[in-house]
């Protein structure tokens, strides 16, 4: 990857943005399931898992996951 002034910006912005309990893709991706099925119940899925839900905010490519996983569900529900 070369590093351009644009990467170094997201870099600064991501650091300056980050706080110490927030999670990974990894451990976001594992709890998606969970968060879907809040959200499909009416449940308040944000405030139940905040740290699942600040992820998803920031990050895009989990986001798109969540949403494909999401309209998945909904699917097979009707």
């Amino acid at each position: 990857m070369k590093i351009t002034k644009d990467v170094i910006k997201k870099l600064i912005n991501a650091a300056f943005n980050s706080h110490p309990d927030e999670i990974g893709c990894d451990e976001c991706f594992e709890k998606l399931n969970k968060f879907a099925e809040l959200e499909l119940e009416g449940k308040l899925a944000a405030e139940a898992m905040p740290l699942v839900e600040d992820h998803l905010k920031r990050c895009k490519e989990c986001r798109e996951e969540y949403e494909a996983l999401l309209e998945a569900l909904r699917t097979i529900q009707r």
